[in-house]
């Protein structure tokens, strides 16, 4: 049950001489002095170390995007999640903004304090509305804890946010078209189901309607993980991968849907009209049948050419046990080239976990990630660098290393949904098998680096630039 704040109302009472006390009226506008992003580790222990463990501020690639240039003000505008100090492991919910005509990084705002959880799962997304309104999705975690909506007080301002729902949602990718705000989300009605909602102004939204539940077999669990994106604002797109059974590690197949009304209806790649949701594993909303190859599916990032064409990035492997057991990690593109699906192999890395952005313009594909051996091999992360495809995702070539002799690896390289040089891509660092201090940085395709400062005493700061 969605719990709706009348925003209006909410902000009257905050410029009321008399207004309630704040936590009352839940707005958000503490600053943090810096920032600091979190680190975490999962706890599933294995001979080559945790699952997944290191600098996960920037975690999880389903939850997207996490940042977007303004060109209205020439900001970035992007959230992750942050922690109070360096040896603190409290999960904030932070949203900061770099303004490119002054390179400077405002002190990032508190949007949501998780209250003691420790757990990047519940991360934020972001999303601006056509009049320039701020949103932050912040996860939840299944029925656990709930997922909530905020609203920035002001346009293009990060200085206070009001709380507008509180909700059962995981895995935020908000996204605003045309039409509204289209959200695909998960909900653990089964364990991990895909669903989405729309609203026209981000405070009245519809039902939870259902994507897909596909089981192994009848009488079974089912559960799935998605990326998502939009064609010219209005078409919705997203690949999934199913789990049998429900389970997770042994995630596996590639599947794809789309819509062009806002949700009303659904097709495959070629324009098929399919039900939703989703039920049948053999469904012509698949691309790969990955599972006949006995392989896992770990999805990263999606988008579309410029003739609506949609193309995913994911790492398949044999398993998902960190270390050789599961090698190889390979760095896969599939693509829809009008008449068929095809895939081509990028490279290679080191864990499964290891994330990096897909860059589509007409002419260039490019891909940012950690796909170099890092100082913790077997970890999460590495050595950043940049990939290029002059032939639509054919062929691929090593363009450039951004990151070399680094103390912690490199983890979870995110592209902004609108971007703009030098804030073309930003992630963190952290040790990938021990707690460590986790530094967040950005970056631009001709190789500089920036990393946000740690402590801040002033409002605003300028970057420190490392290459």
């Amino acid at each position: 049950m969605k719990i709706i704040f009348n925003t209006l109302f909410t902000l009257a009472l905050f410029i009321s001489a008399n207004c309630l006390p704040l936590s009352a009226q839940k707005i958000s506008n503490k600053k943090a002095n810096g920032y600091k992003a979190i680190w975490f580790e999962l706890n599933q222990k294995y001979t080559y170390g945790d699952k997944y463990s290191g600098a996960l501020g920037t975690y999880t690639a389903k939850h997207t995007p996490l940042a977007i240039y303004a060109p209205e003000v020439q900001k970035t505008f992007f959230v992750y999640g942050g922690t109070s100090a360096e040896n603190a492991r409290h999960l904030l919910c932070m949203i900061g903004e770099f303004d490119h005509t002054t390179g400077m990084v405002s002190k990032p705002t508190i949007v949501h304090d998780k209250q003691g959880v420790d757990d990047p799962h519940d991360n934020p997304s972001i999303c601006i509305d056509d009049k320039g309104f701020i949103w932050v999705f912040v996860s939840g975690r299944g029925t656990a804890r709930p997922g909530f909506k905020y609203k920035s007080l002001a346009p293009y301002s990060t200085d206070s946010f009001v709380q507008v729902t509180e909700e059962e949602m995981t895995y935020p990718q908000p996204h605003f078209t045309k039409d509204g705000f289209f959200h695909f989300f998960t909900k653990y009605s089964g364990v991990r189901q895909l669903y989405f909602e729309t609203s026209t102004d981000g405070e009245h939204w519809t039902e939870d309607r259902q994507l897909a539940a596909i089981p192994e077999k009848e009488g079974e669990k089912s559960g799935h993980y998605q990326t998502s994106n939009v064609y010219q604002n209005k078409t919705v797109g997203t690949f999934f991968n199913r789990h049998p059974n429900g389970n997770v590690d042994q995630r596996t197949d590639l599947y794809f849907l789309k819509s062009n009304d806002f949700g009303r209806t659904w097709t495959n790649v070629d324009g098929r009209p399919l039900q939703i949701p989703i039920k049948e594993k053999d469904s012509p909303a698949r691309a790969i049948n990955y599972a006949k190859q006995h392989k896992n599916v770990y999805l990263k990032d999606m988008g579309f050419d410029d003739q609506g064409n949609p193309a995913c990035l994911y790492i398949r492997s044999n398993g998902h046990k960190p270390g050789p057991e599961s090698e190889p990690y390979e760095w896969c593109l599939t693509k829809w080239d009008g008449k068929k699906w095809q895939t081509s192999v990028i490279t290679s890395s080191d864990h499964n976990y290891d994330m990096g952005s897909l860059y589509i313009s007409k002419g260039l594909w490019q891909i940012v990630g950690p796909t170099e051996i890092g100082p913790q091999k077997w970890g999460v992360g590495g050595e950043l660098a940049i990939w290029q495809s002059k032939d639509e995702g054919k062929n691929w070539t090593k363009q450039k290393v951004l990151t070399q002799n680094s103390t912690f690896n490199h983890s979870y390289v995110r592209r902004p949904k609108v971007y703009q040089s030098p804030f073309s891509f930003f992630w963190a660092d952290g040790h990938a098998h021990e707690f460590s201090k986790s530094e967040l940085y950005f970056g631009d395709f001709d190789g500089r680096i920036w990393k946000l400062p740690y402590e801040m005493t002033a409002s605003h700061e300028k970057p420190i630039r490392i290459k």
